[in-house]
């Protein structure tokens, strides 16, 4: 049978943006091919990293739009939605050059200085996770920061694809961290530590978290709000000494809760 001229025109049409559409980066992406325990996968580690050349350019430029990268990440906080990449990119080298890796805690950010480590909470069941910024992205759609599979499983949104999160960065430049957060030099002068177990855009969400905290320690639980942002910190403290973080965190730890993460004011 001979198709009409305008059949097959349209039906080139449609094969070619199949085809296009296939080996889009818009085409989500997906996860391993076989379930993988990730129980296993720790934070990363801040620490002080030489800054690479590879990455920092003053300015670069995806998609037609030029995009200015951060001379540095102190006191660096942003909200908005977080995506995730995993099979598609593993293997591949990243924009300072290392290789992708899914399972590693690692995230892509348009702006921010490579490297630098952030920590990223999930507004909806109040999870947090560190991850190492040694990459550039999302440049789709109205995301923030791209986070490895890994770091999407632990923080519980690879299922859904997306999840509404806020950012912080960490000063790298004094003390340096444990795999808990805690500090191993003093305390900083005049200011007292917090251990933050949740941060949750509803209220009754941290309540929850309060009350599943409270038979776990012995010191005071508190809900506070996180500056101007929409969001209900659970936290155990003041704590005035650094033993008192890590009795507090080894407990935390044999509980299916996690260990939280330290800050002081």
């Amino acid at each position: 049978m001979i198709l009409p001229v305008k059949l097959v025109t349209i039906l080139l049409v449609l094969s070619t943006l199949l085809l296009a559409s296939c080996g889009s980066p818009v085409v989500r992406d997906s996860g391993p091919t076989k379930a993988v325990d990730l129980s296993n996968v720790a934070d990363a580690v801040p620490r002080h990293d030489r800054r690479t050349r590879a990455g920092n350019n003053p300015s670069y430029k995806v998609l037609g739009k030029t995009y200015q990268v951060m001379p540095d990440s102190k006191g660096f906080r942003q909200q908005g939605v977080a995506s995730w990449y995993g099979r598609k990119f593993h293997g591949r080298k990243t924009s300072n050059g290392e290789t992708y890796d899914m399972f590693a805690m690692t995230a892509a950010h348009k702006t921010l200085p490579i490297p630098t480590y952030v920590r990223v909470t999930n507004h909806s069941n109040g999870h947090s996770v560190v991850v190492r910024v040694n990459d550039r992205g999302p440049f789709h759609g109205n995301r923030v920061i791209d986070l490895s599979f890994a770091a999407a499983s632990k923080l519980g949104y690879a299922d859904n694809g997306t999840a509404r999160v806020s950012i912080e960065a960490i000063d790298t430049g004094n003390n340096s961290l444990n795999h808990m957060g805690v500090v191993k030099s003093d305390f900083p002068k005049n200011k007292q530590a917090y251990i933050q177990m949740g941060a949750f855009s509803q209220k009754s969400a941290a309540q929850k978290l309060l009350l599943e905290l409270k038979p776990l320690v012995n010191h005071r639980l508190a809900i506070s709000r996180a500056g101007n942002a929409n969001l209900y910190r659970v936290r155990v403290g003041p704590l005035s000494v650094a033993a008192d973080v890590k009795n507090v965190q080894n407990s935390l730890m044999r509980s299916k809760l996690g260990s939280g993460f330290v800050v002081f004011e």
